[in-house]
């Protein structure tokens, strides 16, 4: 089992953690700890209402993974997750493959629909259209990412012979795993993509975050096995990650017990998770460094030789 990081590009509280000396350290001591990937999260304009109850900026994803590939050489970069909707396909593949190229083919593309209505209609995006608009972007992105003429028309655009260069390093391109809790999402994985990305949701959280309820392993392990029986009744045979967060964790909350950690990562890689997503508490980069470096012996050996 893998482990990403989350680096706290949500910090906005805390100038030196969304300051590029700050990203780049925590993601350097990362490394050296032993994870195997960071990722950040998505929100460019998120609406006042949501940020008054629970919600967060963030840093731009690809720019704070850039200054993570900065200061690292073999550390995956990976957005958890990348809102394909908010933008044109064509420029999200040109920044996805520049980073790639740049960091020597190191990017997990993780995706999702969205869920923040009044983020869309700041950014003049159709919410309802959300899914169709992600399932065009994937197709859009994997065809610009060959390197090749593309001839495609979507529902906003038409490209009518254009070609996008250097491709990513990796080829045929990053991998992309699928956030999203609902069938529609485990679908979009085993057709589209590499991976699939569910969130711990609540029963409570279900009507704010627009996803499913997955509280437990055996709802984890159902939608499992769903995308198993799925991904055998197209043909899929490729291989296929499961990432998830550890029971009881949540990306912005305390910390959670590091034997607590390990004992989840353990149930989870039996319900077929590969990649498990954490994060490390901390107000500061001192106490963040502190905690990455506790982290590698509790947590990250131990998961390691699951």
């Amino acid at each position: 089992m893998r482990i990403s990081l989350g680096l706290p590009t949500h910090r906005v509280d805390v100038p030196e953690l969304v300051s590029g000396d700050g990203v780049m350290a925590l993601a350097a001591a990362a490394e050296a700890a032993g994870f195997d990937a960071v990722f950040v999260t998505d929100h460019p304009f998120p609406d006042d209402a949501w940020l008054a109850h629970g919600g967060h900026h963030t840093l731009d994803p690809l720019v704070a993974l850039a200054y993570a590939a900065a200061a690292t050489t073999r550390l995956r970069l990976h957005t958890n997750l990348y809102v394909l909707a908010y933008r044109n396909p064509f420029v999200a593949a040109k920044g996805v493959a520049s980073l790639d190229v740049l960091s020597g083919g190191r990017v997990i593309l993780g995706v999702g629909a969205g869920y923040l209505e009044p983020e869309f209609r700041a950014l003049g995006v159709d919410f309802d259209e959300r899914n169709d608009l992600t399932d065009e972007a994937i197709a859009a992105i994997r065809a610009a990412w060959k390197g090749e003429s593309v001839v495609l028309d979507g529902r906003h655009f038409s490209a009518a012979g254009n070609t996008m260069l250097p491709p990513p390093a990796q080829r045929p391109g990053p991998p992309i795993w699928i956030g999203g809790n609902s069938r529609r999402a485990i679908r979009r994985a085993v057709e589209l993509g590499d991976g699939w990305s569910p969130m711990p949701n609540p029963a409570k959280a279900v009507k704010r975050r627009r996803s499913p309820a997955l509280e437990t392993i055996d709802d984890l392990s159902a939608g499992v096995a769903y995308a198993r029986e799925h991904a055998e009744a197209v043909g899929r045979g490729a291989p296929f990650d499961v990432a998830f967060m550890p029971l009881g964790l949540d990306m912005f909350a305390g910390p959670v017990p590091s034997p607590r950690v390990v004992e989840s990562a353990a149930e989870l890689r039996d319900a077929g998770v590969t990649y498990l997503i954490t994060s490390v508490a901390g107000d500061s980069k001192a106490d963040l460094l502190d905690e990455i470096a506790r982290y590698r012996e509790e947590v990250v050996t131990p998961v390691a030789a699951l």
